[in-house]
Protein backbone atom coordinates (compact mmCIF):
# COMPACT_ATOMS: atom_id res chain seq x y z
CA UNK A 1 0.00 0.00 0.00
CA UNK A 2 1.09 3.49 -1.07
CA UNK A 3 0.95 5.54 2.07
CA UNK A 4 1.28 9.47 2.55
CA UNK A 5 1.62 11.11 6.21
CA UNK A 6 0.69 14.48 6.52
CA UNK A 7 2.13 17.01 8.51
CA UNK A 8 0.90 20.14 9.36
CA UNK A 9 3.22 22.83 10.92
CA UNK A 10 3.62 26.48 12.08
CA UNK A 11 7.15 27.19 13.78
CA UNK A 12 8.02 23.63 14.27
CA UNK A 13 11.71 23.81 12.97
CA UNK A 14 13.37 22.47 16.07
CA UNK A 15 11.27 18.79 15.68
CA UNK A 16 10.55 18.82 11.91
CA UNK A 17 13.88 16.99 10.13
CA UNK A 18 13.71 14.65 12.72
CA UNK A 19 9.92 14.00 12.06
CA UNK A 20 10.66 13.49 7.99
CA UNK A 21 13.62 11.31 8.45
CA UNK A 22 11.89 9.36 10.81
CA UNK A 23 8.90 8.69 8.87
CA UNK A 24 10.57 8.11 5.58
CA UNK A 25 12.82 5.41 8.00
CA UNK A 26 9.59 4.38 9.16
CA UNK A 27 8.32 2.04 6.03
CA UNK A 28 9.68 2.06 2.51
CA UNK A 29 6.45 2.88 0.33
CA UNK A 30 5.71 5.83 2.59
CA UNK A 31 6.09 9.80 1.29
CA UNK A 32 5.96 12.77 3.77
CA UNK A 33 3.56 15.78 2.66
CA UNK A 34 4.46 18.89 5.05
CA UNK A 35 1.53 21.49 5.22
CA UNK A 36 3.10 24.57 6.43
CA UNK A 37 1.18 27.45 7.38
CA UNK A 38 3.10 30.24 6.93
CA UNK A 39 6.01 29.55 9.93
CA UNK A 40 7.82 32.88 10.74
CA UNK A 41 10.76 30.62 12.27
CA UNK A 42 11.89 29.07 8.82
CA UNK A 43 9.56 25.74 8.95
CA UNK A 44 8.62 26.00 5.19
CA UNK A 45 12.19 26.61 4.37
CA UNK A 46 13.80 23.45 5.80
CA UNK A 47 10.89 21.45 4.76
CA UNK A 48 11.56 22.77 0.91
CA UNK A 49 15.43 21.71 1.77
CA UNK A 50 14.23 18.27 2.64
CA UNK A 51 11.99 18.26 -0.44
CA UNK A 52 15.21 18.43 -2.38
CA UNK A 53 17.05 16.22 -1.25
CA UNK A 54 14.24 13.46 -1.69
CA UNK A 55 11.35 12.61 -3.68
CA UNK A 56 9.28 11.46 -1.21
CA UNK A 57 9.06 14.35 0.71
CA UNK A 58 6.45 17.11 -0.64
CA UNK A 59 5.46 21.08 0.56
CA UNK A 60 2.38 22.71 0.70
CA UNK A 61 3.05 26.13 1.32
CA UNK A 62 -0.40 28.59 3.12
CA UNK A 63 -0.52 32.02 3.45
CA UNK A 64 -1.22 31.84 7.05
CA UNK A 65 -2.61 29.80 10.35
CA UNK A 66 -5.81 28.02 8.72
CA UNK A 67 -6.73 25.63 11.54
CA UNK A 68 -5.32 22.05 11.45
CA UNK A 69 -8.41 20.75 10.31
CA UNK A 70 -7.90 22.54 7.13
CA UNK A 71 -4.63 22.15 6.92
CA UNK A 72 -5.55 17.97 7.19
CA UNK A 73 -8.49 18.62 4.83
CA UNK A 74 -6.09 19.83 2.26
CA UNK A 75 -3.49 16.90 2.52
CA UNK A 76 -5.68 14.42 2.33
CA UNK A 77 -7.45 15.75 -0.91
CA UNK A 78 -3.77 15.86 -2.10
CA UNK A 79 -2.95 12.73 -1.72
CA UNK A 80 -6.33 10.92 -2.84
CA UNK A 81 -5.45 12.99 -6.33
CA UNK A 82 -2.29 11.11 -6.37
CA UNK A 83 -3.41 7.94 -5.50
CA UNK A 84 -2.39 7.05 -2.32
CA UNK A 85 -3.97 3.89 -0.40
CA UNK A 86 -3.47 5.41 2.84
CA UNK A 87 -3.74 8.89 4.43
CA UNK A 88 -1.44 9.41 7.72
CA UNK A 89 -1.52 12.15 10.83
CA UNK A 90 1.04 12.92 12.36
CA UNK A 91 2.46 15.68 14.78
CA UNK A 92 5.59 17.84 13.85
CA UNK A 93 6.81 18.24 17.72
CA UNK A 94 7.92 14.52 17.99
CA UNK A 95 5.13 13.87 20.61
CA UNK A 96 4.74 10.98 17.69
CA UNK A 97 7.00 8.66 17.54
CA UNK A 98 7.56 8.38 14.08
CA UNK A 99 9.08 4.58 14.13
CA UNK A 100 5.36 3.93 14.99
CA UNK A 101 4.42 4.20 11.88
CA UNK A 102 5.16 0.65 11.03
CA UNK A 103 2.50 -0.46 13.65
CA UNK A 104 -0.09 1.73 12.82
CA UNK A 105 0.33 0.34 9.16
CA UNK A 106 0.20 -3.07 10.13
CA UNK A 107 -3.05 -2.63 12.22
CA UNK A 108 -4.66 -1.94 8.75
CA UNK A 109 -4.73 -5.40 8.06
CA UNK A 110 -7.60 -5.76 10.48
CA UNK A 111 -9.01 -2.29 10.43
CA UNK A 112 -9.77 0.93 8.27
CA UNK A 113 -9.05 3.28 10.80
CA UNK A 114 -5.85 2.73 13.05
CA UNK A 115 -5.24 4.84 15.92
CA UNK A 116 -2.13 5.32 18.10
CA UNK A 117 -4.12 5.31 21.39
CA UNK A 118 -2.67 6.51 24.76
CA UNK A 119 -5.11 5.12 26.27
CA UNK A 120 -5.60 1.35 25.58
CA UNK A 121 -3.17 -1.21 27.43
CA UNK A 122 0.11 -0.68 26.95
CA UNK A 123 -0.47 3.34 25.62
CA UNK A 124 1.00 6.09 28.00
CA UNK A 125 1.82 9.59 28.56
CA UNK A 126 5.35 10.75 29.50
CA UNK A 127 5.90 14.19 31.12
CA UNK A 128 2.07 15.42 31.30
CA UNK A 129 1.32 16.95 34.86
CA UNK A 130 -1.76 15.30 36.39
CA UNK A 131 -4.00 18.17 35.29
CA UNK A 132 -3.22 17.41 31.69
CA UNK A 133 -4.30 13.93 31.97
CA UNK A 134 -7.12 14.14 33.87
CA UNK A 135 -8.25 17.09 31.46
CA UNK A 136 -7.23 14.69 28.49
CA UNK A 137 -9.18 11.76 29.96
CA UNK A 138 -12.22 14.01 30.56
CA UNK A 139 -12.23 14.93 27.28
CA UNK A 140 -12.56 11.76 25.98
CA UNK A 141 -15.20 10.01 28.18
CA UNK A 142 -17.24 13.24 27.44
CA UNK A 143 -17.14 12.66 23.86
CA UNK A 144 -17.88 8.78 24.07
CA UNK A 145 -20.95 9.70 26.61
CA UNK A 146 -22.19 12.12 23.88
CA UNK A 147 -21.59 9.76 21.08
CA UNK A 148 -21.20 6.45 22.13
CA UNK A 149 -18.32 5.99 20.44
CA UNK A 150 -16.32 3.23 21.29
CA UNK A 151 -12.95 4.57 21.07
CA UNK A 152 -11.03 5.42 23.81
CA UNK A 153 -8.49 7.94 22.63
CA UNK A 154 -10.91 9.73 19.79
CA UNK A 155 -9.11 13.29 20.44
CA UNK A 156 -5.69 11.02 19.16
CA UNK A 157 -3.47 13.01 16.06
CA UNK A 158 -1.67 9.72 15.09
CA UNK A 159 -3.96 8.39 12.51
CA UNK A 160 -3.48 6.12 9.11
CA UNK A 161 -6.86 5.43 7.23
CA UNK A 162 -7.46 3.42 4.17
CA UNK A 163 -8.46 5.55 1.30
CA UNK A 164 -11.75 4.49 1.23
CA UNK A 165 -12.51 6.18 4.72
CA UNK A 166 -11.94 9.30 3.49
CA UNK A 167 -13.57 8.95 0.16
CA UNK A 168 -16.81 7.43 2.17
CA UNK A 169 -16.43 10.65 4.62
CA UNK A 170 -16.66 13.31 2.32
CA UNK A 171 -14.08 15.99 3.09
CA UNK A 172 -15.95 18.49 1.99
CA UNK A 173 -18.47 17.89 4.38
CA UNK A 174 -16.59 18.08 7.74
CA UNK A 175 -16.97 21.16 9.34
CA UNK A 176 -14.67 21.00 12.56
CA UNK A 177 -11.51 22.88 12.57
CA UNK A 178 -8.64 22.48 15.67
CA UNK A 179 -9.16 19.06 17.21
CA UNK A 180 -12.85 18.79 16.83
CA UNK A 181 -11.68 17.88 13.75
CA UNK A 182 -10.29 14.36 15.09
CA UNK A 183 -13.47 13.63 16.80
CA UNK A 184 -15.21 14.40 13.77
CA UNK A 185 -13.35 12.23 11.64
CA UNK A 186 -13.74 8.99 14.45
CA UNK A 187 -16.97 9.95 14.78
CA UNK A 188 -18.24 9.19 10.98
CA UNK A 189 -16.16 6.53 10.30
CA UNK A 190 -17.93 4.98 13.07
CA UNK A 191 -20.96 5.59 11.81
CA UNK A 192 -20.64 4.97 8.20
CA UNK A 193 -19.76 1.10 9.62
CA UNK A 194 -16.16 1.18 9.24
CA UNK A 195 -13.37 -0.93 11.18
CA UNK A 196 -11.50 0.82 13.70
CA UNK A 197 -8.40 -0.04 15.70
CA UNK A 198 -6.57 1.67 18.62
CA UNK A 199 -2.58 0.95 18.52
CA UNK A 200 -1.07 1.85 21.89
CA UNK A 201 1.91 4.46 21.85
CA UNK A 202 3.70 6.53 24.26
CA UNK A 203 2.96 9.92 23.57
CA UNK A 204 5.76 12.45 24.42
CA UNK A 205 4.95 15.85 25.51
CA UNK A 206 6.66 18.28 23.24
CA UNK A 207 10.21 19.70 24.29
CA UNK A 208 10.77 22.15 21.66
CA UNK A 209 8.15 24.87 20.64
CA UNK A 210 4.59 25.77 21.89
CA UNK A 211 1.43 24.03 22.04
CA UNK A 212 -0.95 25.53 19.54
CA UNK A 213 -4.22 24.06 22.04
CA UNK A 214 -6.46 26.97 23.40
CA UNK A 215 -9.17 27.77 24.68
CA UNK A 216 -11.38 28.28 21.31
CA UNK A 217 -10.40 25.08 20.32
CA UNK A 218 -11.63 23.41 23.64
CA UNK A 219 -14.68 25.34 23.09
CA UNK A 220 -15.22 23.98 19.82
CA UNK A 221 -14.81 20.52 20.79
CA UNK A 222 -17.18 20.18 23.47
CA UNK A 223 -20.26 22.05 21.73
CA UNK A 224 -19.99 20.04 18.43
CA UNK A 225 -19.85 16.75 20.42
CA UNK A 226 -23.19 17.48 22.29
CA UNK A 227 -24.54 18.89 18.54
CA UNK A 228 -23.09 15.84 17.11
CA UNK A 229 -24.66 13.18 19.81
CA UNK A 230 -27.76 14.70 19.52
CA UNK A 231 -28.28 14.59 15.18
CA UNK A 232 -26.77 10.97 16.11
CA UNK A 233 -27.09 8.47 15.02
CA UNK A 234 -25.11 7.36 18.29
CA UNK A 235 -24.93 3.50 16.85
CA UNK A 236 -22.63 2.45 13.81
CA UNK A 237 -24.10 1.79 10.18
CA UNK A 238 -23.81 -2.47 9.47
CA UNK A 239 -20.30 -2.97 8.05
CA UNK A 240 -19.32 -0.74 5.14
CA UNK A 241 -19.21 -2.73 1.56
CA UNK A 242 -15.84 -1.10 1.54
CA UNK A 243 -14.63 -1.73 4.26
CA UNK A 244 -10.90 -3.98 3.91
CA UNK A 245 -11.35 -5.80 7.24
CA UNK A 246 -11.88 -9.05 7.65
Amino acid sequence: MRALVVVPTYNEIATLERVVRGALAAAGDLDVLVVDDGSPDGTGDLADRLAAESARVQVLHRAGKSGLGSAYKQGFAWGLDRGYDVLCEMDADLSHDPADLARLLAALDGADLAIGSRYVPGGGVVDWPLHRRMLSRAGNLYFRVCTRLPVADATAGFRAYRRPVIEEVGLASLRAEGYAFQLEMALRTWRLGFVIAEVPITFVERSEGASKISRTIVIEALWRAVLWGLRGPRRAAPRHPRSAAP
